[in-house]
């Protein structure tokens, strides 16, 4: 009787142990956690990469917290760091793309290469960055469609960042006939930047003959313009040009067969 009785108190006492670990564990690592994400909102790191350092940090105090369980309950922890290690090697090896994708997007996100709401260009696709996470970075076209990256390309493609400056030139050409005022021309493009809105004074508004064409003289206009008011202007610029060309008589060529 008293041999069960001490195996009972040594089992309760174990399970006392247990139950005080874990609870103590947990309340740490959620005491943890919360200072962790305190602190990251003082940073200036992306709030993507708050989510990821959070998600790590949780990942890390768990394991920890199933060795110290581990060890109090005398299981042998070597054989089971040597099976995790092979198999985290084998998963490493089968996921080595997934891998890949999560080191890009650990990549984008420290060194900010762009943050969501910018206007980027990458492989061809041109959008609004919608989402950063660590397996891929999505993009809203202006026509409304999503464009889902793999951010293990994206490190490895020319990324064009058209929001990371505060201003942004924009460059027109337009033709105009070889019986035209070339001189006459340029006046009127000025004029027209005089009265768009959104053109920046400094630097000031430039045209110059760009090429000759085989059946036009190229003009180049070049304006900046604050980042978000480029497409305004752009479309400003093209349509009241048309329209100042035909009212100073300036004709506008296009080729014939």
């Amino acid at each position: 009787m008293f041999g069960l009785d001490d195996k009972m108190t040594e089992y309760l006492q174990l399970a006392i142990g247990l139950a005080c670990i874990v609870i103590v564990g947990l309340l740490l690592i959620k005491i943890i956690l919360r200072i962790t994400k305190k602190t990251l909102k003082k940073t200036t790191l992306d709030e993507s990469m708050h989510v990821f350092i959070t998600s790590a940090a949780k990942i890390v105090l768990y394991i920890l917290l199933i060795v110290v369980i581990l060890g109090y309950m005398n299981v042998p922890i070597a054989p089971l760091v040597t099976v995790l290690g092979a198999g985290g090697a084998a998963i490493a090896l089968a996921l080595k793309d997934s891998l890949g994708n999560i080191a890009g997007g650990i990549i984008i996100l420290a060194n900010k290469l762009f943050k969501k709401g910018d206007v980027i260009e990458v492989g061809g696709q041109e959008g609004i960055v919608d989402n950063i996470d660590l397996f891929v970075t999505t993009l809203k076209t202006y026509d409304n469609k999503v464009v889902t990256i793999p951010n293990g390309t994206m490190t490895t493609s020319v990324i064009v960042n058209y929001s990371k400056e505060e201003t942004r030139r924009v460059d027109c050409t337009f033709g105009i006939s070889y019986e035209s005022d070339i001189a006459k021309a340029k006046d009127v493009l000025l004029a027209v930047t005089e009265v768009c809105p959104g053109i920046l004074k400094q630097p000031e508004p430039f045209v110059g003959v760009g090429e000759h064409q085989d059946s036009a003289v190229r003009l180049d206009l070049k304006v900046w313009c604050e980042t978000a008011d480029y497409y305004n202007v752009k479309y400003f610029l093209t349509e009241q040009a048309k329209l100042a060309f035909d009212e100073a008589n300036i004709t506008i060529p296009y080729p014939q067969l």
